[in-house]
Parts: structure tokens; sequence; C-alpha cells
């Protein structure tokens, strides 16, 4: 079974970046529709970006035009690159697999089925 792994979490200030990346095994990536998910203290998991096997993405509007999602499935890789980050995005971040087929939108956790442990990203006011 597919195995998921974050990094790239830190503390940054208000508008600084990051860099999330989440590395997959067990399973042929390039075949899989991939999201990033986020949860606050106490709160449930929210849609942050997807990406589809044919590049596709979708974006939150909350991250709109902040943040990119992308995929090198040549490293088996998902990223997300988070600029001008506000203390709201501080949140732990997941990676996740969606499975099939592909929802529209793609914003529903249940529509995913395999998770990462997450990776924590602090934003300093």
């Amino acid at each position: 079974q597919v195995q998921l792994r974050e990094s790239g979490g830190g503390l940054v200030q208000s508008g600084g970046s990051l860099r999330l990346s989440c590395t997959a095994s067990g399973r042929t990536f390039s075949r899989d529709n991939m999201g990033w998910f986020r949860q606050f203290p106490g709160g449930e998991r929210r849609f942050v970006a997807t990406i589809s096997t044919e590049h596709n993405t979708y974006y939150a509007d909350s991250v709109k035009g902040r943040f990119t999602i992308s995929r090198d499935n040549d490293k088996s890789t998902l990223y997300l690159q988070m600029n001008d980050l506000k203390p709201d995005d501080s949140a732990r971040y997941y990676c996740a697999v969606h499975g099939r087929p592909y929802a529209i939108p793609p914003v529903g956790q249940h529509h995913y089925e395999t998770w990462g442990r997450g990776t924590q990203v602090t934003v300093s006011s």
C-alpha cells in the first residue's frame, strides 16, 4: 500500500515562503491524483489544493495566487510552494491520495484514501 511522508514545514515570518514536499512509495505515483490539506488545532482538515494525473490543478480560494501545487512523477514527489504566507496559514499540512474517479471539485476529505502524517507550518506575524 502507498505510504506518504511530508516534509518542509517550519517557522516562517509573514510574507515568507516555504515549499512542502510529499514523497510517495508503495504504488505508481504517476497514476494517482494528489492533494494537500491543512488542519488547524482542534479543527478538521481543510482542502488546500489538488493536482491530477494530467497535472490539472484546483485551489482553495484562500490560497489562490499564493500557493502552487506541482508533482514530479520521476521522483514520486508532490510539492506545495507557499508564497506570501500569512499567520492564518499556520496549520499542519497533509498530503493525500485522491481515490478514483476524480471528483469535481476534488475538495472533500472523503475523496481521499491515504494520508501522510503531516508537517507543521507556523507563520509568525
